[in-house]
């Protein structure tokens, strides 16, 4: 059979999946659940696929329990679908999540089908992409090693895009700790963290001008002391540093940062601890190849896009993590106009009826790019 008629085929069964996929998207959606917590999720996605052949583990039981691996084939091709499907506190699916969800259990669907005994189909539940980042620890644990691509789309506003980057990410924690006095003490003066805590973050803003590649440094003090009469040895700085290559955050940014944190800690005979509170996200490598075979099923299915520059960044994503070791590509696929994620307007988009229209479309191109990779190698 050609290619040309198995993606018709696959879309085919994709408009047979519809009550699936709007099941999905609606039961996730009327039950959001954060980051750690996706007991109803995850046991709803797990038992579609078992139900329909798929085998079902969790290597990282220990750390993520409400992660797993589904997998369905014997075939030589090795293809991923990731389902991301934690909430955010309060807005419900404020980033779309449960329509990743819908969108990445209907392909693999359909693939699988089109696929026959030519491929291995994978399905990973990713928890806590908005919080730790699941992909992080599954990618460190070779969770993703042996697959030929893997395929996302996220849900966004205005415009479908593929293409674009994200920001490799490091949050780090640096805790200045000095001796306690009193303001008042003729003889004795103690050693005052916030001194040095202060004096580091004029240092980090002086040293950020200097910087030659594209960077962010956020940053705000969360503890400065407890009384004003009483002189600070505690001062807390919590720091979102951020680079569009992981190399220039790790090799270049990272260590400076740190050194500048100790030799002001000595200057005031103070000491500094350094740590990293939340994981590494790497930066965002969309496959060029893979990026082509969207645009062709995004003309296919007569959804319109734009294409985003290689250096285009907004934020970062544990799905970079995944792209440093396989091919990926994961397009943004709109759900709704003049609306931001992480807002209330979003998580109702995410229930509308186009965002569960384009749930479908989305599981469509995804199953088409799938057979297209597959179609280099076999």
């Amino acid at each position: 059979m050609e290619y040309k008629d198995l993606k018709d085929q696959a879309c085919r069964y994709v408009d047979e999946l519809k009550p699936v996929i709007y099941g999905i998207a609606e039961s996730l959606h009327d039950h959001p659940e954060t980051g750690m917590n996706e007991v109803f999720a995850s046991a709803t996605l797990k038992k579609i696929l078992q139900d329909r052949g798929f085998a079902i583990d969790n290597p990282v039981a220990d750390a993520f329990p409400t992660a797993f691996h589904a997998v369905c084939g014997h075939g030589p091709f090795q293809m991923g679908f990731l389902a991301e499907y934690d909430a955010l506190p309060e807005i419900g699916h404020g980033c779309g999540h449960n329509l990743i969800a819908a969108m990445s259990v209907g392909a693999a669907l359909a693939f699988a089908k089109a696929a026959g005994d030519k491929a291995t189909v994978h399905v990973y539940g990713c928890p806590a992409e908005e919080t730790v980042g699941s992909k992080v620890y599954m990618s460190e644990h070779g969770v993703f090693d042996g697959l030929d691509a893997v395929v996302i789309v996220h849900p966004g506003t205005d415009k479908t895009y593929i293409g674009g980057t994200s920001y490799a990410t490091h949050p780090m924690q640096f805790a200045f700790l000095g001796k306690a006095a009193h303001v008042a003490d003729a003889t004795y003066h103690g050693v005052n963290a916030l001194d040095a805590l202060v004096d580091f973050y004029g240092c980090l803003k002086a040293y950020e001008k200097t910087l030659t590649e594209r960077h962010i440094i956020g940053a705000i003090i969360t503890e400065g002391g407890t009384a004003p009469n009483i002189v600070p040895d505690r001062a807390v700085l919590k720091a979102t540093i951020r680079a569009l290559k992981v190399e220039y955050l790790e090799d270049k940014m990272l260590p400076d940062i740190k050194k500048i944190a100790r030799d002001v800690a000595d200057a005031h005979g103070a000491k500094v601890e350094m740590v990293h509170y939340e994981p590494l996200y790497k930066n965002m490598i969309n496959d060029p190849r893979m990026d082509v075979y969207f645009a062709d099923a995004f003309n296919q299915l007569y959804e319109e896009f734009g294409i985003r520059d290689d250096d285009y960044a907004e934020g970062s994503t544990d799905v970079g993590n995944v792209s440093q070791i396989t091919r990926v590509s994961q397009p943004e696929i709109c759900i709704g106009y003049d609306i931001n994620a992480h807002t209330k307007e979003f998580a109702q988009a995410a229930g509308s009826d186009l965002g569960k229209m384009q749930a479908l479309t989305g599981a469509k191109a995804m199953a088409m790019v799938a057979l297209d990779v597959m179609g280099e190698k076999y």
